[in-house]
């Protein structure tokens, strides 16, 4: 890699061309009153599982991991030489194939130059999020060929179910973050559904949002529209676009891969390194040994960001998830991963590095009672191990397969409790309410006093989706499940959507940037 392509990753003010304007938008009916935030700010502390010990052994055994065994990596002798440049052993195992070995300490010492915290710009500056330290930022989730909802049933997604969900994220008050491939939009061919998919974030959202991975020209092509969107000066000094790209487990960096990585690296993008470890097929059942690989794979990933470019950002990232060992199938939404993301957190927070992990996972068929008790596993995993970038926060079912509708609202109602759990408590003589208790004195209600009146509307969340009612009223107004409500809530918030204004000879541009990269190509469908 040339010098001049390493730069450092360059904070600054914002300087480049703005599209829409930033509005208080109102939370709608049975919601609490405050004003949206752009991201949480962590009002509770995290759950420390493990003694620093045994932290010390985990981080040993990755090192056993890079320095006994070794990364493969696949079809891009750049980044083999960039390691090898840097200190890695490299070994050829056959033609374009080569095991890279780190000494102990290697590897972090490379993560050193990123960012423990930094910000990715939306197009709507006031929808900007913090990623890192205190912040916390939910996002859809991502990646799922199939979407489902109580009408039609589960069918391959399109470009219309991928605009529908954008307008969802959108439209959720408890959502920070546009997501990425909400789902695939299948109706498009494969080398050219990215320009639709990222200019569908462009367009109908003006929150901050993930590029395409699939191949090195589309995360080009990513960050070549976001040039468009927010100018060529911005994009060279912030981030305003990640890729999230997993790795090939177990202990495999392929060459789409790595070329992805090195694109969003060089133009000081944001990327986000997930490995996706199924316990028992290409991890360790054992969570412990899950982790210490999980740390090998997505290290070793953010490391290669900072040979590209010192400073660029990255999140370190985890999936992991138990199997069902009788049939061989993922089960998401279990404790042993919810424990194995609490440390996850303990090792981030040790590398100074943000944190991606967990979210609203579940393997039921349908946005049921399952789906929920296995999403608030999971979820509370991250909320409690002080995971920073949530992705899958709204809408995973059928093991991560569909995307769905109801569940989607469902989740996003979740992620609206949890905005008030992770506010914390406040402790002061107001919150104390020892006026409210002295005002009329023992045996008497307190409905009317002036500590009550003072906080009715604001002391507690309220559920857009519960009914708390009781059962006769709830019987009498023709007794609907929570499913059926949260049907009858998507339909009515992409009734309600209004799309964020955008700059006429922006859109003009980046319309035009597609239709001439669709005709550069032919279609392909696998």
């Amino acid at each position: 890699m040339l010098a001049e392509e390493r730069k450092p990753a360059r904070a600054g003010r914002r300087t480049g061309r703005r599209s829409g304007r930033g509005t208080d938008r109102a939370n709608g009916p049975g919601q609490n009153p405050h004003l949206r935030v752009p991201y949480i700010t962590r009002g509770i502390p995290t759950y420390d599982l493990l003694s620093e010990d045994a932290l010390d052994r985990i981080e040993a055994a990755m090192d056993r991991i890079l320095s006994e065994i070794g990364i493969e990596f696949r079809d891009d002798p750049a980044t083999v030489e960039l390691f090898r440049a840097a200190g890695g052993t490299v070994r050829e195992v056959s033609r374009d194939v080569w095991n890279i070995r780190f000494a102990p300490g290697m590897i972090r010492e490379l993560v050193k130059t990123a960012p423990e915290r930094f910000t990715q710009h939306a197009r709507n500056p006031a929808n900007s999020v913090e990623i890192g330290g205190d912040a916390m930022v939910f996002a859809p989730s991502y990646g799922s060929p199939f979407v489902m909802d109580l009408d039609n049933g589960r069918r391959y997604g399109t470009i219309e179910d991928f605009k529908n969900l954008v307008k969802l994220s959108q439209s959720s008050p408890w959502l920070h973050h546009s997501g990425g491939t909400i789902c695939e939009p299948t109706d498009v061919a494969v080398n050219k559904r990215h320009l639709d998919m990222v200019y569908a974030h462009m367009c109908y959202s003006d929150r901050a949002f993930l590029g395409s991975i699939t191949a090195p020209e589309r995360a080009e092509d990513s960050i070549e529209m976001c040039r468009i969107l927010f100018g060529t000066d911005f994009v060279d000094d912030h981030c305003v676009i990640m890729g999230n790209f997993n790795t090939t487990s177990p202990l495999v960096l392929d060459g789409v891969t790595t070329q992805g990585i090195t694109a969003y690296a060089r133009a000081g993008q944001g990327s986000v390194h997930v490995p996706f470890l199924l316990g028992g097929a290409v991890a360790p059942l054992t969570m412990a040994g899950a982790v210490a690989q999980c740390l090998a794979e997505s290290m070793t990933a953010c490391a290669l960001t900072q040979l590209v470019r010192p400073g660029a950002p990255v999140v370190l990232g985890g999936f992991l998830s138990s199997m069902a060992l009788r049939s061989g199938s993922p089960t998401f939404g279990t404790p042993e991963p919810a424990l194995a993301s609490l440390v996850m957190g303990q090792m981030a927070r040790r590398f100074r590095l943000p944190l991606r992990c967990a979210g609203n996972f579940a393997t039921s068929k349908l946005p049921d009672g399952q789906a929920m008790q296995q999403a608030m596993m999971s979820m509370m995993s991250a909320v409690q191990g002080g995971a920073n970038f949530i992705l899958h926060s709204a809408g995973f079912l059928d093991g991560l397969l569909s995307m769905s509708y109801e569940k989607f609202v469902m989740d996003c109602d979740m992620c609206g409790a949890l905005h008030a759990y992770l506010n914390g408590m406040a402790v002061d003589d107001d919150t104390l309410g020892i006026e409210a208790l002295a005002e009329q004195g023992p045996g008497e209600h307190l409905f009317g006093t002036a500590h009550t009146l003072r906080h009715y509307k604001t002391a507690y969340w309220d559920s857009a989706l519960n009914d708390d009612q009781p059962f006769e009223t709830w019987l009498d107004q023709g007794g609907a499940d929570y499913a059926s409500r949260a049907n009858r809530r998507w339909k009515q918030h992409l009734a309600d959507y209004q799309p964020p204004a955008m700059d006429a000879g922006t859109d003009e541009a980046l319309k035009d940037f597609i239709a001439r990269k669709k005709a550069s190509m032919l279609d392909a469908w696998y």
